[in-house]
């Protein structure tokens, strides 16, 4: 059996090539897209073929590589039946078990950071692949992404504790320089998780937490939902939308002209001072900062169709994002924002 455990420094996160010498044949567990070159090579040097990339779950830190292997050496993707991703090649649930030659990787499905995650366990190995799951003393953070926090420890406890004390854990990322665990060592010395914590502890411990949002979950997500592919093209549906290459759905000023007050729901995350300044804003529209998008949409209907506004499309595409990521199915930014809104004549409110 070949193992290797390969880091990417600006996301700290694992990517973990397993191989099977007797066929030839490997895995790619949550491969990263700047360094497909990497894993390519290491591939190459090693005389393995590349059978599938394995995702934990739809990560909101990077971007995977799968769909660029995929292209690149006929790779097949692995990912969550729960969904996030209709570009993978297997859409797996629990028990499921994937064989790599003489390897056999059994699927546990593992949610709570979020909704999609999946734990790979190797019994020849003794070793379980967590994600974001279970981190080396730490957890993925519950408050994005569908996640909750009594769901990620129930499946920690009852998918990767309930293994021998001696099975080896290796996480999705490590921040502090640490490689692999175990599930004793766990038990007894994770702060969240172990150290008998109930999960009323547990829940209170991660809501107060206080994270900002993950620096690049605006392009990350919607990029992993296409497998890490540029995410291109007129999609139809209730609007005319045309994504950019880093994935941001837009409208044209000119078709939200048209149907602002038509069951649209108008939001501006611009600051204040901006709303009410020189460039106005579009009649019927809400303030709700950038910085304050995620927790002041939190209850709002997912199903609701939102075209978000800034002054130029930046910050709207962000935001745009952002909804996408935690649910949203319908939505979109204004291209061109309130600037292309003015230089179309188009009414404004002040």
């Amino acid at each position: 059996m070949i193992f290797r455990q390969l880091f990417d420094r600006e996301s700290c996160t694992y990517t973990y090539l397993l191989g099977d010498e007797g066929s030839g044949e490997a895995v790619l567990i949550d491969p990263v897209r700047e360094l497909v070159d990497r894993d390519v090579q290491v591939l190459a040097e090693l005389g393995l073929t590349l059978k599938y990339t394995l995702e934990t779950h739809v990560h909101a830190d990077h971007v995977t590589a799968s769909g660029t292997l995929r292209q690149r050496l006929g790779s097949e993707s692995v990912l969550s039946a729960r969904g996030g991703a209709d570009c993978a090649d297997h859409q797996v649930s629990h028990g499921d078990v994937i064989r790599v030659g003489e390897l056999a990787i059994e699927v546990r499905e593992t949610p709570g950071h979020t909704n999609t995650c999946v734990s790979y366990y190797v019994p020849a190995l003794d070793t379980i692949f967590t994600g974001d799951a279970l981190m080396i003393r730490g957890c993925g953070r519950t408050d994005f992404q569908e996640g909750d926090s009594a769901t990620l420890f129930a499946s920690v406890h009852e998918q990767v504790f309930t293994l021998p004390d001696d099975t080896k854990i290796f996480p999705g990322h490590d921040y502090k320089g640490r490689t692999v665990t175990t599930v004793a060592e766990e038990k007894a010395h994770n702060p969240r998780l172990g150290r008998g914590n109930t999960v009323e502890q547990f829940v209170d411990i991660m809501a107060n937490l206080n994270l900002s949002q993950p620096k690049k979950i605006a392009v990350a997500v919607p990029a992993n939902q296409n497998c890490g592919l540029p995410v291109t093209g007129t999609v139809s549906g209730w609007a005319p939308i045309v994504r950019s290459g880093d994935g941001i759905p837009e409208v044209a000023v000119a078709w939200l002209s048209e149907h602002v007050g038509n069951g649209l729901r108008l939001v501006d995350v611009r600051e204040p001072a901006e709303y009410t300044g020189e460039l106005g804003h579009i009649g019927g529209s809400e303030l709700v900062p950038l910085a304050t998008i995620a927790q002041a949409t939190s209850d709002w209907d997912r199903e609701q169709a939102i075209v978000t506004v800034c002054k130029s499309g930046g910050r709207s595409g962000n935001a745009a994002q952002i909804l996408e990521s935690m649910g949203f199915m319908r939505v979109a930014s204004a291209a061109g924002g309130m600037t292309s809104w003015n230089d179309s004549s188009l009414p404004v409110a002040r």
